[in-house]
């Protein structure tokens, strides 16, 4: 039989485990996918509807079925009223990540989260600044609790402004403010998301969409720069360092501890715990040669980016890091996590640990995570996976030699630092023509697509054309793995854009971060437009989620692009039975937010799309092309 791994990833790493569960008879995602074809075909462009229990209904695309649901609901209503739900669940999966970090904080003010403390206090003082909190004579302490507060009081907020959207250019913040966008409280929007969707209350395509964009902005200007911007207080502001990626990271002599969803709040303490003395010591009793952590999705691009832990790989990847038959602890808190780890790591010795208090799984070993005893938690998990250790069957181990170098840890304030303080230097390139703009590549892996096929192609198409490149999420390990953040990929790139990466002794693809660290992005961008008084619309940049899955993508893109960003999908959303409603998506939002979306699953051509805009700009700023 011929195996089907060739066509499921361009990693050499992953189809090594995807051979090796081929041979195991181990189903992975890829399989599950096959078996749910055909996909339904309605639901694929959006227009079934179950909001009510008169349906579920469908609008036939063809005209020959229904033209409306039971209520009367027509597809355009419906697609709308579906993307507006997906953006909800999106900007609230990103928005309660960051209210866990704020209370973590608020806690840690209080004395009753111990085991953190700060570790930027510049950065602490500098969100006092934003706040209008006095940091004159007082302690770093009575700060944080004072801006603790104000930060919990941007959830329930009923009238705005969200503090952090005010760190946009006036003239977008006048655009979002003149046509009703600027966002009030991050819950008010996403909870009014699920009242206009519920039957007989908003039943406008535009009206409905209009809200989808304000509710948006509330996650990337605020949920996710609230996230990121509090732990970077609390666990420090990234840095350039040097790390390794890919499946190769697991080690053959030590214990294997994955740490796998998105939040840093636990990650950190096991980091710790991992260092204890007496943990330690039992490793070596159990026959280890030490306590290897690696990271896993977004939880290891944080701990990648703070403490140059190397990470294991992105979301298509946490199968694969089981089948190797050689982590004794995959342990996760919320987010991209999928259940079917729990049937997979009984086939082997892992130990599958889910955290969380808000998300549990089949098949796992419950060891609930509270800040007030954290440190003793993590030392816990730590020590269940070294206890696991003598379990684990040599002769299922499999590790791919596959792991490659990377530097990582481009925060907005790395990068400002970088460049001497300003974003002067940039913006010369970027006017000089030997940078031809910024493209912001992020997003998750989709197993429509060929794994990282989209992201790895269309970042070395955009870098090719001096396009200077900034990554989060997936995307950035996909990048990693490919050896496009090293400072040697420059010579990938085109002229100019090489000259600049070799001067500044960087790559040409900078790791920003977690899929919340977008916020980064956002900032930068602020920053430059500023710097060049103009709007961030206006800027020779693009954006683009090659193989996007989850509704968090779809909050992300959405503010992306009413933060005035075209950005180009990898993957086509639930919107195309409604004509009015990617119509709007896809030419209509440039007249309303300056910015609009396009659809090319082709990532040479999308990677055309993005260059032709970025070209657009410059031409519309008086640059060369």
């Amino acid at each position: 039989m011929v195996s089907k791994a060739q066509d499921r990833s361009i990693d050499p790493a992953s189809l090594i485990m995807l051979k090796q569960a081929e041979k195991e008879g181990i189903e992975t995602a890829w399989d599950r996918y096959e078996k749910q074809q055909p996909q339904c075909s309605f639901g694929q462009l959006g227009i079934c509807c179950r909001n009510c229990n008169m349906g579920p209904c469908r609008i036939d695309p063809f005209g020959e079925g229904a033209d409306k649901g039971v209520c009367g609901a027509t597809a355009d209503i419906i697609v709308a009223r579906n993307l507006l739900r997906m953006i909800a669940a999106g900007a609230a999966a990103h928005s309660d990540h960051a209210r866990d970090a704020v209370l973590t904080f608020k806690k840690m003010t209080e004395g009753e989260a111990g085991s953190y403390g700060l570790k930027d206090e510049a950065k602490l003082k500098a969100l006092a600044a934003e706040y209008g909190i006095s940091v004159e004579e007082r302690s770093k302490e009575e700060i944080a609790a004072e801006l603790a507060d104000a930060l919990v009081a941007e959830f329930g907020k009923q009238e705005g402004p969200i503090q952090f959207t005010r760190r946009a250019p006036v003239k977008r913040v006048k655009l979002w403010t003149k046509i009703g966008i600027d966002p009030r409280g991050v819950d008010r929007e996403i909870v009014e998301c699920m009242h206009r969707t519920h039957i007989g209350v908003d039943n406008d395509p535009v009206h409905i969409l209009l809200h989808g964009l304000r509710t948006s902005l509330s996650d990337g200007w605020g949920g996710s720069m609230i996230a990121t911007d509090v732990q970077d207080v609390l666990f420090g502001t990234p840095t350039p360092i040097k790390s390794t990626v890919n499946l190769g990271v697991l080690s053959e002599d030590k214990v294997n501890l994955v740490i796998h969803g998105h939040e840093s709040i636990l990650s950190e303490m096991i980091l710790e715990a991992s260092e204890d003395p007496e943990i330690l010591k039992l490793a070596k009793e159990k026959g280890a040669k030490g306590i290897n952590i690696t990271g896993m999705c977004c939880t290891g691009n944080e701990t990648l980016m703070r403490h140059g832990i190397p990470t294991a790989g992105n979301f298509l990847q946490q199968e694969l890091a089981v089948i190797t038959g050689a982590v004794e602890a995959m342990v996760v808190d919320v987010q991209c996590i999928m259940p079917a780890l729990g049937a997979l790591t009984s086939c082997y010795h892992t130990k599958f640990i889910s955290t969380s208090p808000k998300a549990d799984f089949p098949g796992t070993v419950r060891m609930e995570f509270h800040e007030e005893t954290a440190y003793e938690t993590a030392k816990e998990i730590v020590r269940t996976a070294v206890e696991n250790f003598p379990n684990r069957n040599p002769a299922r181990v499999n590790i791919p030699d596959e792991k490659q170098e990377c530097m990582v840890g481009f925060s907005a304030e790395a990068i400002l630092t970088a460049l001497g303080g300003s974003p002067a230097p940039l913006i010369d390139a970027i006017t000089g023509g030997a940078v031809k703009g910024i493209g912001a590549v992020v997003g998750c892996n989709n197993v429509k697509i060929k794994h990282n096929y989209g992201h790895v192609n269309l970042v070395k198409e955009l870098i090719k054309n001096n396009v200077l490149v900034v990554t989060t999420g997936c995307n950035a390990i996909a990048c990693a793995e490919e050896g496009l953040l090293k400072p040697e990929a420059a010579d990938q790139a085109g002229e100019g854009l090489k000259g600049v990466c070799k001067a500044l002794g960087i790559p040409p693809v900078l790791h920003m971060g977690s899929c919340v660290d977008i916020s980064r992005i956002l900032v930068l961008a602020a920053v430059v437009a500023k710097a060049l008084g103009v709007d961030i619309s206006d800027l020779p940049a693009a954006g683009a989620a090659p193989e996007w899955m989850s509704e968090k993508a779809v909050s992300i893109g959405t503010y992306v692009v009413s933060s005035g960003v075209y950005t180009v999908l990898g993957t086509v959303p639930p919107v195309l039975g409604s004509g009015a409603v990617t119509g709007l998506l896809t030419e209509g939002l440039d007249e309303v937010v300056g910015a609009s979306f396009a659809v090319e699953p082709d990532p040479f051509k999308a990677a055309d799309l993005m260059i032709e805009h970025i070209e657009d700009k410059r031409k519309a700023l008086g640059l060369e092309p």
